[in-house]
C-alpha cells in the first residue's frame, strides 16, 4: 500500500510518500481502506518532534480517518499515528459507524477536531447558555466548529481570527463579534466587543495571545488551553490567576480514548448537530497522500479556511 513515511523530524519536506507493506490483523482492531486522512496540528508537532507524546522513526502521522471496514461499514476513527496511508489499524473503541446521510468530508473533521472543540466546550469549560466564550483561530478546523457549537448551546461567541476574510467567516458561523488577533491590545478589544469581560475561553496560540486572554477574562472564569501554535510556552502569571481567580484547565484528546463513554456521547452529538444543520463542518482543501506536505505548508501558514485533509484515490 501507499503511505506518507516520516524518517526524519524537520519540514514539510521530510513527508515522503512510499510504498509500503500491507497491514496484518490486530487484535481489537479493523483494517480500514483509507478514504480520507485528517491534517492536524498535532501532526506538525509530531512532524516537529515537538508532540506530547515521544515519537519514534521512521512513522506514519496521521490521528483521524475515514475508510470501510472488511465488511463494508463506513467508519470515523482516531488512530494513534499511522493515518496517512491506504490502510489504517482502528481501535473498535474508537471508531464509530457513519451514518448514510452523512459524507465523508463531513464526518472526517468530528473525530479529532469536533471531539476536541465539543469537550473543550462542554466538559472541559463546561460551558452554560448565556456565557461568553472567546474562541481563537474562529475560521480553523476546531475553531469553525467551536464557534457553531458553542452558539447552538446559547452562549454568546467573540471570535479570534487574523484576517478580514476568516473574521467574515466566523461572523457568518455564528459569532457575534470577531477581532484581529494580531492586535496589540487584544485584550481590550474583546472586552469592548463583548461589552465586558468573558466567561470562558478557549485557547491555543501560547505566548502572547495567552496572556492577552487571561486579561480578557472576568472574574471567575474559565479558559480551556489545547495548544501552542505559536511556537511560544508562556508561564502563567498566578498573581492574575488569584487576583481575577482565574480557572484553567489543559486538555488534550488521547486522555479520552480510553473512556468510551465520553468519546461516544461526543461523536453522537457531533453527528447530530451535522443531520439537524446546527454544525457545517467546513472544508479547507483535499490534497491527494503525494502533497502531504503542501497540506502541512497550508496549515503552518495559516492560508486555509477549515479543515484540510488527504485523499488516498489515486
Amino acid at each position: 500500500m501507499r503511505a506518507v513515511v516520516m524518517e526524519k523530524f524537520g519540514g514539510p519536506e521530510v513527508l515522503r510518500l512510499a510504498e509500503v507493506p500491507d497491514l496484518e490483523p490486530r487484535v481489537a482492531h479493523e483494517v480500514l481502506r483509507v478514504t480520507r486522512a485528517g491534517v492536524n496540528w498535532a501532526d506538525v508537532h509530531t512532524r516537529t518532534d515537538s508532540y506530547l507524546a515521544p515519537m519514534t522513526l521512521p512513522c506514519v502521522p496521521g490521528n483521524e480517518v475515514v475508510g470501510r471496514a472488511p465488511d463494508g461499514r463506513r467508519l470515523l476513527a482516531l488512530t494513534r499515528g499511522g493515518g496517512y496511508a491506504e490502510q489504517a489499524h482502528a481501535h473498535r473503541r474508537v471508531s464509530w459507524e457513519i451514518p448514510d446521510d452523512i459524507s465523508d468530508d463531513q464526518a472526517l473533521p468530528l473525530a479529532l477536531q469536533g471531539q476536541a472543540a465539543w469537550h473543550l466546550l462542554f466538559t472541559v469549560a463546561r460551558l452554560q447558555p448565556g456565557e461568553s466564550v472567546l474562541i481563537p483561530a474562529a475560521a480553523g478546523g476546531v475553531g469553525s466548529m467551536a464557534v457553531q457549537l458553542a452558539r447552538a448551546a446559547g452562549a454568546r461567541v467573540v471570535a479570534l481570527a487574523s484576517t478580514e476574510e476568516k473574521r467574515q467567516l466566523a461572523l457568518d458561523l455564528g459569532a457575534e463579534a470577531a477581532v484581529d488577533s494580531t492586535a496589540d491590545d487584544l485584550a481590550e478589544r474583546v472586552v469592548e466587543v463583548a461589552g465586558g469581560p468573558v466567561r470562558v475561553a478557549l485557547e491555543m496560540t501560547g505566548g502572547r495571545v495567552l496572556r492577552q486572554t487571561l486579561g480578557a477574562l472576568a472574574p471567575r472564569g474559565r479558559v480551556a488551553v489545547y495548544g501552542y501554535v505559536g511556537g511560544q510556552l508562556a508561564d502563567l502569571p498566578t498573581r492574575l490567576l488569584m487576583e481575577k481567580s482565574i480557572t484553567v484547565s489543559g486538555f488534550w484528546l488521547p486522555h479520552l480514548y480510553g473512556d468510551r463513554a465520553a468519546l461516544s456521547a461526543g461523536v453522537e452529538a457531533l453527528f447530530h448537530a451535522v443531520r439537524t444543520g446546527a454544525l457545517r463542518p467546513v472544508t479547507g482543501g483535499l490534497y491527494p497522500l503525494a502533497e502531504a506536505a503542501a497540506a502541512h505548508s497550508a496549515l503552518a501558514t495559516r492560508t486555509h479556511l477549515g479543515k484540510l485533509a488527504l485523499s488516498t484515490a489515486a
